[in-house]
């Protein structure tokens, strides 16, 4: 569909992203407003919904990358929907200038109301070396490209007489101890394991993974005791885990570390794989609108999830999940808001919907409302870790749990929680595959160059090089 395609002549619902809150907004919304005689037009360059909770599993080749994401057009029918970004709002005049993808044609779109909900994205700083070198852990892309990099590092140092290469292509370092650092670096190192084991020209013992956190725990979303026995988990697992350490720099791989205490040099490591997962930021598409935005650069939002200025609530604008300030009513969130996490956003957006129907009928709206229920996180096959309050029979801070029953807990909880019976399916068929035939740690072979095997035909392959990231 050309722009010049797109619906002039109905009322249009415009949603601006289709991850959890678009996504989740538009399936809930799609066939009402349809058969109103309106249009729910979706905006993203993507054309599926990434499951981030399970980017982990798939840099660990537990989920194939295609089941972690779930496609609009097969799921979104009775949507418009559009490849492209949206690069500026002008919700005076009812106006987004979207632009198509691949930097395609920039064109006008009007609508009658609009939900923004473009999520996040990494947040980097500006550490020498660090944008040449890392990669994150924030798209199925960088999720499937660092489980094959993985893979093939591994396969390199088996056959290299370098020990310096050797010991570089084993070395592993993840910066950030959140979720998904810590989730990450633990799946990452139980799959290289188990490719090591296979591999007669390796041992265990060849590997090093370093995680690396700023401050003085990892894992916020658990109580500091149950951060404190994940890390001595990880480092029975021989994970090295460097608390109060951030990277100063990463010129050509050589990682020089500080200690964030007193300043003061912290070591120095050589790594092929360098990991950023430090944090995340609303969507800077927002910076082009000209909606209230918080000193963090986040929509202003109200309980009822209106996007909400100095002079109240604006007028068929809504806003949800990580790219917008929604007050926690439950008082437990950081600085009175709700943290940027998918349990959040999925809520977020079944109330947003509701909200919107019932305004378009004139009924109160409802103010979004939701306790932590908990959290649950993998560390490798049968390992994980679970944080379990504000169930019937729990009082007190909850109950908290490791090991295998954490582990299934995670499973159970995110292979319910992805979106579709569809992909549930999906997902928990290869949970049962792994269970009967093991882990496939077999690397498909210059996924990042999917030209080279045809241009090494035809003689036109660029001069070898280094593998990089």
């Amino acid at each position: 569909m050309s722009f010049t395609q797109l619906a002039k002549d109905r009322p249009r619902l415009l949603i601006v992203g289709g991850g959890y809150v678009g996504f989740t907004v538009a399936q809930e919304l799609q066939k009402r407003i349809k058969d109103s005689g309106g249009v729910v037009t979706v905006v993203d360059p993507n054309p599926y919904m990434t499951y981030l909770p399970f980017l982990p599993e798939v840099a660990a080749g537990n989920i194939e990358g295609r089941h972690a994401v779930v496609p609009h057009r097969q799921h979104l029918r009775d949507c418009e929907l559009v490849g492209g970004r949206v690069i500026g709002v002008d919700h005076a005049n009812r106006t987004a200038t979207v632009q198509g993808v691949d930097e395609g044609e920039t064109f006008e779109l009007a609508y009658d109301e609009i939900v923004i909900s473009g999520g996040s994205v990494t947040r980097a700083f500006p550490i020498e070396g660090l944008a040449e070198n890392g990669i994150g852990l924030k798209s199925i892309e960088e999720a499937v490209g660092l489980r094959d990099w993985v893979l093939e590092r591994i396969e390199f140092a088996s056959l290299t007489s370098d020990e310096d290469e050797r010991r570089r292509a084993l070395t592993f370092v993840v910066v950030g101890g959140g979720y998904a650092g810590t989730e990450g670096l633990a799946e990452i190192e139980d799959m290289a394991r188990t490719a090591v084991e296979r591999n007669d020209r390796l041992q265990p013992s060849d590997l090093r993974f370093v995680l690396i956190e700023a401050m003085g725990r990892i894992m916020p979303e658990v109580s500091e005791e149950r951060a404190e026995k994940v890390v001595a988990h990880l480092r029975s697992r021989g994970i090295e885990v460097l608390l109060n350490t951030s990277l100063d720099s990463a010129v050509d791989k050589h990682l020089k570390l500080i200690n964030m205490q007193d300043k003061s040099p912290a070591g120095e490591i050589d790594t092929d794989t360098l990991v950023w997962t430090a944090g995340v930021q609303a969507n800077p598409l927002v910076k082009n609108t000209d909606f209230p935005l918080d000193q963090r650069g986040r929509v202003r939002a109200g309980a009822d999830l209106r996007i909400t200025g100095d002079d109240g609530p604006l007028e068929g604008a809504w806003a949800a999940g990580d790219v917008a300030a929604v007050p926690d009513l439950t008082g437990g969130g950081v600085g009175g808001f709700c943290v940027p996490n998918a349990q959040h956003a999925v809520r977020q957006a079944r109330v947003l919907a509701k909200n919107v129907l019932a305004a378009r009928a004139g009924k109160p709206l409802e103010d979004y409302y939701h306790e932590n229920l908990g959290a649950v996180a993998g560390l490798g096959l049968y390992k994980g870790v679970a944080s379990i309050k504000n169930l019937p029979g729990i009082k007190g801070n909850g109950v908290e749990f490791s090991g295998f029953p954490a582990w299934m807990m995670h499973r159970l909880y995110h292979g319910y929680a992805i979106p579709t019976v569809e992909r549930k399916a999906r997902v928990f068929s290869e949970y049962v595959l792994n269970a009967v035939f093991g882990r496939d740690t077999a690397p498909i072979r210059h996924a990042r160059e999917p030209r080279l095997n045809f241009q090494e035909a035809t003689g036109t392959a660029p001069a070898t090089s280094k593998a990089s990231l």
